[in-house]
């Protein structure tokens, strides 16, 4: 079965990049052959009767009895047969360039501005403000925090899904849902604690946001605790427990011991991570875990108070 050959200047330019890049450089031909014209020809063919000029202004040949008439072949150029490049033929597809990703610059301006915020309003201006991260391009808001930012209790998550991004705020869906319930199970709700995300910008898709995404924004929610100054801090789930708490290990491992985060100016924040309520809603049978940790956290606050 022999392959079609190719009929538009897209599908030739293709072709002859195909051939570029395997590394042909001469053609099999004495002569090149114009099929860009060939194409030209096709599609002029192929135009509708009525935009054709009137029978009467052309001349009328009719051929011989038993002869067919011959199509009057395209000139041919006069190119070299050597040295075939895509970027040299004409009506070649451009390129879409790809999405820059933010470089050191900007996280350089990540750390500047978040040092600059003396309250929690200014750094939210900030952040909205602040175009160094690709993850604002794609989201429908900026998911700055809920709660009380007086509270004694901050929990940080990792980024917004669906339903935070259309709403502005952490925590309204599913989740949010539960994590409500797992705070009224302490006798805290959410005027009695502050709730934010590492990700203030929910990733397309959910997707998991990379690391460079993760450094950028890294200064906007240290510098949030530092303002905030909680008594106790929770970690919802491994990304925010690994990113704030500087450590690889895993959530498992990590749940239901207390570690400590710093500020930069040198505070001491105790805090507990635990299980995501995602990820409790994935897997109900971990819930009795949270549980815990959610005890211990209740215990932490009592003694601070």
């Amino acid at each position: 079965m022999t392959a079609a050959s190719p009929s538009t200047p897209a599908e030739i330019a293709e072709l002859l990049a195909f051939y570029a890049s395997a590394g042909v450089d001469d053609a099999l031909e004495d002569a090149p052959v114009n099929r860009f014209a060939e194409a030209a020809a096709k599609s002029a063919e192929r135009r509708p009767a009525e935009r054709a000029p009137p029978r009467d202004a052309r001349p009328e040949s009719r051929p011989a009895s038993g002869q067919v008439p011959e199509r009057p072949q395209a000139p041919v150029p006069a190119t070299p047969s050597s040295g075939l490049d895509a970027r040299n033929i004409p009506d070649a597809p451009a390129r879409v360039p790809a999405a820059t990703v933010p470089d050191e610059a900007q996280a350089l301006l990540a750390r500047q501005l978040a040092a600059s915020a003396s309250t929690l309003e200014e750094l939210r201006q900030h952040m909205a403000a602040f175009d160094g991260c690709n993850l604002k391009f794609t989201a429908k808001n900026l998911v700055f925090a809920d709660g009380n930012p007086n509270a004694d209790l901050m929990l940080v998550g990792e980024a917004p899904g669906r339903d935070e991004d259309l709403e502005g705020l952490p925590f309204v869906g599913r989740s949010g849902r539960l994590l409500d319930r797992m705070l009224a199970a302490i006798g805290l709700d959410r005027g009695s604690a502050y709730i934010a995300n590492v990700i203030p910008w929910r990733p397309p898709g959910n997707r998991t946001p990379t690391p460079h995404e993760t450094e950028i924004c890294r200064p906007f929610i240290e510098r949030q605790i530092e303002l905030v100054n909680p008594k106790v801090l929770v970690n919802l789930g491994g990304p925010s427990a690994k990113t704030l708490l500087n450590t690889t290990e895993g959530i498992l491992r990590l749940r239901g011991n207390w570690r400590v985060h710093t500020t930069a100016s040198g505070v001491a924040i105790p805090a507990m991570p635990t299980l995501h309520p995602a990820y409790l809603l994935r897997t109900p049978a971990h819930k009795k875990l949270a549980w815990r940790d959610f005890l211990e956290v209740k215990a932490k606050l009592k003694g601070l108070a």
